[in-house]
């Protein structure tokens, strides 16, 4: 028995081949990588850690955070990475629902500590891990395809934060497919700048360049001076529709200086059809857009060769299908899903799991989408965002794209929040794109003539920002909180 996605992401690359360039940190070679993860691993081991431990990671974007999401998977126990944002009083729930063996904190969570002591649950620093006396691991514990790997837990909006499970087989398939779908080789040199306690930054970007045999230039956070300045460096970068909207505009970023680039990919939230279109007249590149989850890696994926559609989301990957339940008239309808890529289920949660799939075994993602005429899939929004106000469905996207459209406005979200007359009418949420550029007046008088009279929004709240995850959704549900008393 072997160590499935140890094997996929590390076995065959030369020791001399350069994996990972830290601005103004030197680099960490494939040789270099594996020595510092079979030390790791050996920590985790001497530490108490056995295969099926969980380990829960809270620490700042570092070469260490991947060694040791790497040494877990080595050590055949199951990796948890959480955001630095969390507070103590979140962690502890994490503590209690995934009961840890190991929690790493470095010196930006140390407040997290007390926590940790009084729960029973060891601690180490991610340094003290890497540079380890400890005898290193040998080899890469056994594991099966079916194996945990790593529980990424949800942004918890509705709720507790649930754990997805995530197997060795989940994150070897996604891998694969898209190495081959986006064409990465070993020539790649793909800029960072994710946060690496995501599916995106951690299992997109990291475990493709692996199993690409590429290279990765490392950026602690996105900063445009400093992509800028790398741009030259890369062949590729993976990003959030921030990267691009903020791109746009600056001279930088035009076709001479992005002529060297392979491909540009886009995800994690919804990007607007004009600033698709805007970033290609500016830079001569079509972004890729994608879609995925924490439950599912990604599904689908706007094609290497061949159009990328603006305000799609393109076609199922290799291997993955994609169905749409109980579809309206217009074609709208639920997102479900099949295939290797897909969680097993929500860490001891049985309830959950057993709602989150149909009777015949597709996940249930719980977005809206419709097809186009040649299988291009659209991401409508999310079931739960639904508008129903007077009994008429109402999709949010449907609005936001004519919100858009209109002069002076740079994004928009749209929400339901209670009516006792209608039990729910639609409210909208604007960002102009400078002070005075238009007001709520205007935007609803150009609304009028452009939707049925229950689709215009009955509330236009102007806001210098929409409020977002650390991966640029917006957080539709703090909208419909914070909505002022009417």
């Amino acid at each position: 028995m072997t160590n499935p996605l140890y094997n996929a992401l590390l076995k065959h690359q030369s020791d001399d081949a350069v994996f990972l360039d830290v601005p103004g940190g030197g680099a960490l070679s494939y040789g270099a990588l594996r020595h510092a993860i079979s030390t790791a691993a050996g920590a985790l081991g001497a530490a108490g850690v056995e295969p099926g431990d969980r380990v829960v990671c809270q620490i700042a974007k570092s070469p260490e955070a991947l060694i040791l999401y790497l040494a877990t998977v080595a050590a055949g126990a199951v990796f948890v990475p959480l955001n630095t944002a969390y507070t103590p009083v979140e962690l502890d729930y994490f503590l209690e629902d995934a009961e840890p063996a190991l929690l790493v904190l470095d010196e930006t969570t140390q407040a997290a500590k007390p926590v940790a002591e009084a729960r029973g649950v060891a601690t180490a620093a991610p340094l003290d891990l890497v540079n380890s006396t400890a005898t290193p691991l040998a080899a890469p514990a056994p594991r099966e395809t079916g194996d945990l790997a790593a529980i990424l837990y949800t942004s918890g909006t509705t709720g507790r934060s649930k754990g997805a499970m995530l197997t060795h087989g989940n994150l070897i398939s996604n891998a694969q497919a898209l190495k081959v779908c986006w064409r990465f080789t070993a020539k790649d040199v793909l800029l960072h700048a994710l946060p690496v306690f995501h599916t995106h930054g951690l299992f997109v970007a990291t475990n493709v360049t692996l199993a690409a045999h590429g290279r990765m230039i490392f950026c602690p956070s996105f900063n445009l001076d400093q992509l800028a300045e790398l741009m030259p460096q890369a062949t590729s970068i993976m990003g959030v529709p921030t990267f691009y909207t903020r791109m746009i505009g600056d001279a930088r970023f035009d076709k001479a200086a992005m002529k060297h680039m392979r491909l540009i990919i886009s995800g994690s939230a919804p990007l607007l059809a004009g600033s698709h279109r805007a970033f290609e007249a500016q830079t001569g590149h079509a972004i890729l857009e994608r879609y995925g989850m924490t439950e599912t890696n990604m599904i689908t994926s706007n094609p290497f060769a061949g159009e990328r559609r603006a305000g799609t989301v393109g076609h199922p990957l290799p291997g993955v299908s994609l169905r749409l339940a109980n579809p309206d008239d217009a074609g709208i309808g639920s997102i479900e899903v099949r295939g290797p890529n897909v969680t097993p289920g929500y860490w001891r949660n049985k309830e959950k799991t057993a709602e989150s799939f149909t009777e015949d075994g597709w996940f249930i993602t719980g977005d809206l989408g419709i097809k186009d005429t040649e299988g291009y899939v659209s991401i409508v929004g999310r079931e739960k965002d639904l508008v129903i106000s007077g009994g008429f469905n109402i999709y949010p996207k449907e609005v936001e794209v004519e919100i858009d459209a209109l002069p002076g406005v740079l994004e928009s979200a749209v929400y339901g929040v209670a009516d006792a007359d209608l039990g729910e009418v639609v409210a909208a949420a604007v960002v102009l794109e400078s002070d005075g550029a238009t007001d709520a007046d205007a935007i609803l008088a150009a609304l009028t003539d452009r939707l049925a009279r229950f689709k215009v929004p009955r509330h236009v709240r102007i806001m210098n920002e929409l409020p977002r995850n650390a991966m640029g959704k917006v957080q539709k549900a703090a909208l419909r909180t914070d909505h002022p008393s009417v």
